[in-house]
């Protein structure tokens, strides 16, 4: 089965290609640029463009939506964690909890995938990482956040161990519930 990844993020391609090629599934690259939708929900946002996409496309579609939610931030960036980046970028986030005791946050993913079978409607996979911000960017791999995320339980970014994060992050959590799909998919 051909699957497309609609994204205009070629890292978030790249990094679901590796994962979901160690589990035996080929996805080729749908150059995406779309106006989602604001939400909070990150299932809403992510059902909506799969749907768009698919409607383009005509073929078995996915695409994803992350967010990066700060406890003491009262969840923010969340579902506007892309145009945080973008405005504020890591060293704002970091001045925002200047001072902040509190660090928990969590990276939640979730994927739509509409394969054309359910009538244009779309199939969510979601999945957490929890962790804590740090209190400077560390590391170089990885992209967006990544510098300042260390998932629970460990002690390094995941801009400074790549290779722990493509097996463990949120995003490669979701994308396995994803190729478990397809694997059972008739």
């Amino acid at each position: 089965m051909e699957v497309l990844f609609a994204t205009s993020n070629r890292h978030k391609f790249n990094e679901a290609k590796e994962i979901l090629f160690n589990a035996n599934v080929n996805i080729l690259h749908f150059d995406f640029k779309h106006n989602e939708i604001r939400s909070d929900s990150l299932e809403e946002i992510a059902m909506e463009a799969a749907t768009t996409a698919y409607k383009l496309a005509k073929k078995p579609v996915f695409v994803e939506d992350t967010g990066l939610f700060i406890d003491a931030l009262n969840g923010f960036p969340g579902t506007y964690s892309a145009w945080a980046q973008k405005k504020i970028g890591n060293e704002g986030i970091l001045k925002l909890m200047a001072g902040t005791a509190n660090r928990s946050a969590s990276f939640k993913t979730c994927i739509a995938f509409v394969n054309g079978k359910t009538k244009g409607e779309a199939r969510t996979f979601t999945a957490e990482c929890k962790g804590q911000i740090s209190e400077k960017p560390r590391g170089n791999d990885g992209f967006g956040y990544d510098p300042v995320f260390i998932p629970e339980g460990e002690q390094h970014t995941f801009a400074e161990n790549a290779s722990f994060k493509n097996k463990h992050s949120h995003r490669y959590k979701s994308l396995l519930l994803l190729a478990n799909h397809l694997a059972t998919d008739d």
